[in-house]
């Protein structure tokens, strides 16, 4: 028997409540969700065109990691910064993750950089360094050739 007392409780917690739809509260918080915008600029690039990238968090699985080294990625939306500055390209990966939020993975195109006159590709290690400061990035890794290779990044975002 439910005493008067946890009656009157459960009334008064419940007094002011209105029934949710589950599927409206997701959609909800994807579109109040900001895009990404902490993110800090680099003025030199410290990675060459060949080389290969690799970065995951702990709590990130070795068979994640393995499938997108080897590209067994069904499917996953697709990025070209190619031509893009660094303040541009930034600014295309904040509203790219944001838009494709609910993906698994994502592929960024940033190329090798051998356009670019310089010995390092800048706008590589600007995608590098900002994957690595966004909250929604839980691993990136350099694609297979047939995906682009060290010119190309397969991300893996978390999934709310």
């Amino acid at each position: 028997m439910i005493s008067k007392s946890d009656k009157i409780l459960f009334r008064s917690t419940i007094e002011n409540s209105i029934p949710i739809n589950k599927d409206k509260i997701v959609l909800q918080n994807l579109t109040n969700k900001k895009a990404f915008k902490a993110y800090n600029y680099i003025t030199h690039g410290s990675l060459a065109g060949s080389d290969i990238i690799s970065y995951a968090k702990n709590s990130v699985s070795p068979k994640i990691i393995k499938r997108m080294k080897q590209g067994n990625i069904s499917h996953a939306p697709i990025l070209d910064l190619h031509g893009q500055t660094t303040i541009e390209a930034c600014q295309s990966l904040s509203e790219f993750i944001h838009y494709h939020q609910h993906q698994k993975f994502i592929h960024i195109i940033h190329g090798k950089g051998y356009n670019s006159g310089q010995d390092n590709g800048i706008l590589k290690s600007q995608v590098v360094s900002f994957l690595r400061q966004h909250p929604e990035v839980l691993a990136f890794n350099s694609c297979p050739p047939k995906d682009g290779g060290t010119g190309a990044v397969f991300t893996l975002l978390k999934q709310n």
